[in-house]
């Protein structure tokens, strides 16, 4: 097979259109054409029908589509990983939800972050930013709060690596006096995660069966400044304790309560690969240890 033929076969696929994918490839319209032609007949059907101006797959086209993707894709997987061959360092990339906690991190990572042999880049970002980084291979391992969806265009492999209870987090003069969790949610306002998140569906939902309505202060998508709102006194936060673990231990936060029943569970997520960075099976026996 020619591969330069797959190349320009995928390029138009991708594109959908004869003219434009011409003109990114640097080719004239004839050339491409004659490529294309030349691939369809030597795997012996159709590949696209014309609707219009657009080119769309076949049957045949979209299997054939599917084989370019994985194809191309192993090869930037052996770039990716054979680019570190050699080097004075090993290298692992992981991806965190922003919303994260970064002390649950920190332990996450704890196996590697002390050796003098290994260099971890860590990059937070949104869910689909760090899924699509991860799929590229731009990341070897993503940590999050929700498991994946697994099918055949993105064969996830999710690791559950933790489960933290959840609480009500404040200052000692948020929490004096208080009777019982019901009575600390009626009285005293609270700083929540954003609506999208697991953790708040789960508070909500827990919330409604008590048929409890509290006091929303704050609603913030970002675990390090719900810490310090809860720091600056402006209500109670719903927090995983290990998110506080340092102000619960000087005294600076308490743990007013533990929410029953409620938790936040922690995903490790890899992509299936011919060539997976070693780096990763080290943190994933680390977590289960």
């Amino acid at each position: 097979m020619n591969y330069n033929h797959l190349r320009y076969f995928r390029a138009v696929a991708r594109e959908g259109n004869l003219t434009r994918t011409a003109q990114m490839l640097n080719l004239s319209q004839s050339a491409l054409s004659t490529q294309i032609r030349t691939f369809e007949n030597r795997l012996g059907h159709d590949l696209f029908d014309r609707v219009g101006r657009q080119l769309v797959l076949t049957e045949a086209g979209r299997i054939a589509l599917d084989y370019a993707d994985a194809i191309f894709k192993t090869g930037d997987e052996l770039l990716a990983t054979l680019s570190q061959t050699g080097a004075g360092r090993q290298v692992v990339r992981v991806g965190a939800l922003a919303t994260l906690s970064r002390n649950f991190q920190l332990e996450f990572l704890r196996p590697l972050i002390t050796r003098p042999d290994v260099e971890v880049i860590l990059r937070a970002g949104s869910t689909e930013t760090l899924y699509a980084a991860l799929q590229s291979l731009q990341l070897d391992i993503l940590l999050t709060n929700t498991p994946p969806a697994r099918d055949a265009t993105a064969p996830w492999l999710s690791y559950r690596i933790a489960e933290q209870p959840v609480s009500l987090i404040g200052t000692p003069e948020r929490c004096k006096n208080a009777q019982d969790l019901d009575d600390l949610l009626t009285r005293e306002p609270l700083i929540l995660p954003t609506a999208e998140t697991v953790l708040r569906a789960g508070f909500d939902i827990w919330a409604n069966a008590r048929g409890l309505r509290p006091q929303i202060a704050a609603e913030v998508d970002d675990i390090a400044m719900m810490r310090l709102l809860a720091r600056e006194g402006v209500g109670l936060a719903v927090l995983p304790p290990i998110a506080v673990r340092d102000e619960l231990s000087t005294g600076l936060l308490v743990e007013a309560a533990q929410i029953a029943g409620l938790t936040e569970s922690f995903h490790a997520v890899t992509l299936a690969r011919r060539f997976p960075n070693p780096l990763v099976d080290d943190l994933l026996k680390g977590s289960a240890g």
